[in-house]
């Protein structure tokens, strides 16, 4: 028997029990080639991956932050960029009337009447602008983006803030310029229900309001639009002022909107239409400091994306080293495992059809 052993061991084969012990590792080596083939990872787990898996959370981490940061970015471009384009057509009705100024106190009475006309149309308009949307965001309503900022804008001219600043206008005569002026001013200010023409929400002092803003990752933020009733960042001068471009722009309109021809020859007259022109000039000086500060906000954000987008592409290239496998090394090993392993069952095939009769002399 022994003999027999012998000769197994001297044509070549190896005890099957190794063989067998041999081919359950080789196995085990081809499914986990197959499987990191297949997904592109070493493993489908961190546990799987050893010594680089705190490294792999880790950066899988910051990727997620910086990948949120780039989306809160994105939906705050589209409400900004409506923002603008509503401010371009506000401060277009701003300039015209601006330009009509001078007519007002012209030796031509008749055009008081037609640019009253245009501005209480105008009125109308810059209430409907205010309301202007992205999707279901009102972007002039700050926090409160959910609802307009100017509830009735088509009914402006019949709310309590238009018919108190005509009521003035209308008293000119008795009330002198400098009583009227200070009526229009405290009335345009108000925050009172039933005279202010915003939300409630929009409806109160200044540092009460907030912007929306947006996560830029690393617990930062950064507030971004501009609001119906209140400055963000300029600061409204002049004596004649509401502290808030647009109120004082409402309350230009509303004032030359009240004007009739039947005034232009009342020397209050000259008062109120150059204290309106001042005004509206400084408000209009306001506007455009605050459509600057929000493109400078824009452009600022669009870079930060840009750094962003570059580091995450940083650290997505570290990520892959930490826990994708090499493709080609990782075909080639699978092909060598198969073949060991074709081998393999070939030589237990062998071992296992071989017997003592094949060993033993054949009689003659």
């Amino acid at each position: 028997m022994s003999s027999s052993i012998s000769a197994l061991s001297g044509y070549g084969y190896p005890a099957l029990g190794e063989i067998i012990g041999d081919v359950g590792q080789i196995t085990q080596q081809m499914n986990t080639l197959t499987e990191q083939a297949s997904s592109g990872y070493i493993a489908n787990d961190y546990a799987g991956l050893g010594d680089t898996a705190p490294a792999a959370l880790s950066l899988t981490v910051q990727i997620d932050t910086l990948q949120a940061a780039q989306t809160n970015i994105d939906a705050v471009n589209g409400p900004a960029q409506v923002t603008q384009n509503t401010m371009t057509q506000i401060g277009s009705i701003a300039a015209g009337l601006l330009a009509d100024m001078p007519d007002l106190s012209g030796v031509n009475s008749s055009q008081v009447d037609l640019i009253a006309a245009n501005a209480q149309s105008d009125l109308t308009q810059v209430a409907d602008l205010l309301d202007s949307q992205y999707g279901n965001v009102y972007v002039f309503s700050g926090q409160d983006s959910s609802n307009p900022p100017v509830p009735d804008p088509d009914q402006i001219t019949s709310s309590g803030f238009y018919l108190q600043i005509s009521g003035a206008v209308a008293n000119l005569t008795v009330n002198g310029s400098a009583a009227t002026i200070a009526s229009t001013l405290a009335t345009a200010s108000s925050n009172a229900a039933g005279t202010s023409p915003f939300s409630s929400y929009l409806s109160q002092p200044a540092s009460g309001i907030g912007l929306p803003s947006v996560s830029t990752g690393d617990g930062q933020s950064q507030p971004i639009g501009l609001l119906a009733s209140a400055n963000t960042s300029a600061v409204s001068t002049g004596t004649s002022t509401t502290g808030s471009y647009m109120r004082d722009l409402m309350r230009s309109l509303a004032t030359v909107a009240s004007m009739s021809s039947s005034q232009a020859s009342d020397p209050n007259f000259a008062a109120l239409v150059s204290d309106t022109q001042t005004s509206l000039t400084n408000a209009i000086s306001a506007m455009n400091t605050d459509v600057g500060a929000l493109g400078e906000q824009q452009s600022s954000l669009t870079s930060l994306q840009t750094t962003l987008g570059d580091t995450q592409t940083a650290l997505t290239s570290q990520l892959s080293n930490a826990q994708d496998v090499n493709m080609a090394s990782t075909l080639s090993n699978l092909s060598l495992v198969q073949t060991q392993l074709e081998t393999s069952y070939q030589l237990i095939a062998n071992a296992t059809g071989l017997s003592l009769a094949k060993f033993l002399p054949v009689s003659a």
